[in-house]
């Protein structure tokens, strides 16, 4: 099955995965978070769920619409939903079939669950030569660990991102946004999309295994290879950045700004503004590599500066002058931003009353449509009767 990079889907939204069949075996966050994509992208995506419960996302919160979490919405929508019994032989064949003509198939399960029940990626690659199998495992495909289950702040603190989040002092820290759940899922659809460039010339499809704790220490390569390579141990930077000065969050009159000076004309720049060209000639200051050396002593010059004026000031003089800032925006802000606004990230769900954060990718200047809301379970057992 080929791309079809001009398809468009029936509301007139680019729909670049057209034609392409998904079978989702997903529980909660990173395998439904990769079918969303694959969803958003246009292809058709199956939901496998259990009976009577389904995906246990559809009560991970209070009921929202039709009785699911708003959680399961976000994460399910342009989606098929068909609930069975993974445990009924009869249901198996009828799967295995629909399997046959999928081009894709993503699954979380827990460990050991799909070796038992003959879904394994081996099996059914074995079987279905041209399926490309992804699976997302919390720990990896090998390894002493590889048949534990868990979570997203359990591989944070595994891998070392909770130690590494924060400021000086602070305590380990999760950090707010599920990286290691979604980052996989991203993973797996980077991994799927590389197998079906392939498959076109080779006919065959494969496995494409990654987990929760790859992508952490692959989001915290820096520090790792930093450690692996000259024994340096992370220091904590809170807004801060370890190879930039200055480059964080300082308080102005009224409220904090952050600067990003990411070289050393920008520097300059900022040394201008301050009435401090002298800076640029301070042994200690001239280049990034001798403010970070000298960092406390650059501040001791700066902070009292910045004090001075108030934010909505500081910002104004800083575009102005072409130096990088940003206010720290709460939710409640970030929403009504005109830059953010003139995205239109932010879709209404096609007959309902709600609103969803869309796909952040755009197709000749188009952004794919959310074209319809998460299905109930089971709404689309049909598909499985015709097998």
């Amino acid at each position: 099955m080929q791309f079809e990079n001009s398809t468009t889907n029936s509301k007139g939204g680019p729909s670049p995965l057209k034609g392409i069949k998904v079978i989702e075996l997903g529980q909660v966050l990173s395998a439904p978070f990769a079918g969303s994509i694959f969803a958003d992208l246009g292809a058709e995506v199956i939901k496998i769920e259990r009976t009577i419960s389904g995906d246990d996302a559809r009560t991970m919160g209070p009921a929202f619409r039709g009785g699911d979490a708003l959680n399961f919405h976000i994460f399910n929508r342009n989606k098929k939903s068909i609930s069975l019994d993974l445990k009924d032989p009869e249901k198996l064949k009828k799967l295995d079939r629909l399997i046959a003509k999928a081009d894709i198939l993503i699954h979380n399960l827990r460990p050991g669950v799909t070796k038992d029940l003959g879904l394994d990626g081996e099996t059914l690659t074995s079987k279905h030569p041209r399926l490309i199998y992804c699976e997302i495992s919390a720990f990896g495909h090998k390894g002493p660990m590889q048949m534990r289950p868990g979570y997203e702040p359990l591989i944070q603190a595994y891998s070392g991102l909770s130690s590494t989040n924060g400021g000086p002092g602070d305590p380990p820290i999760r950090i707010g946004a599920s990286v290691c759940d979604q980052g996989s899922g991203m993973w797996v659809v980077i991994g799927a999309l590389s197998m079906l460039t392939q498959r076109a010339s080779s006919g065959k499809g494969g496995i494409v295994n990654t987990s929760l704790l790859e992508t952490a220490l692959a989001w915290n390569g820096q520090k790792n290879d930093a450690y692996l390579n000259l024994k340096q141990m992370p220091v904590k930077h809170a807004s801060g950045h370890p190879s930039f000065v200055p480059y964080e969050a300082f308080e102005t009159l009224d409220g904090p700004v952050l600067i990003c000076c990411g070289n050393d004309r920008l520097f300059q720049k900022l040394s201008n503004l301050m009435d401090k060209a002298h800076w640029c000639e301070d042994p200690r200051f001239m280049t990034n590599r001798s403010r970070i050396t000298h960092k406390d002593a650059l501040y001791e010059e700066l902070l009292p500066l910045l004090k001075r004026k108030s934010r909505s000031q500081w910002l104004k003089d800083f575009d102005e002058a072409g130096i990088p800032c940003s206010p720290i925006l709460g939710i409640e802000e970030v929403v009504q931003q005109e830059q953010v606004l003139a995205l239109e990230m932010f879709q209404e769900v096609p007959q309902e009353d709600f609103t969803l954060t869309a796909l952040p990718l755009s197709f000749n200047g188009l952004r794919p449509k959310i074209l319809s809301t998460a299905p109930k379970l089971g709404a689309h057992n049909g598909l499985l009767e015709e097998m």
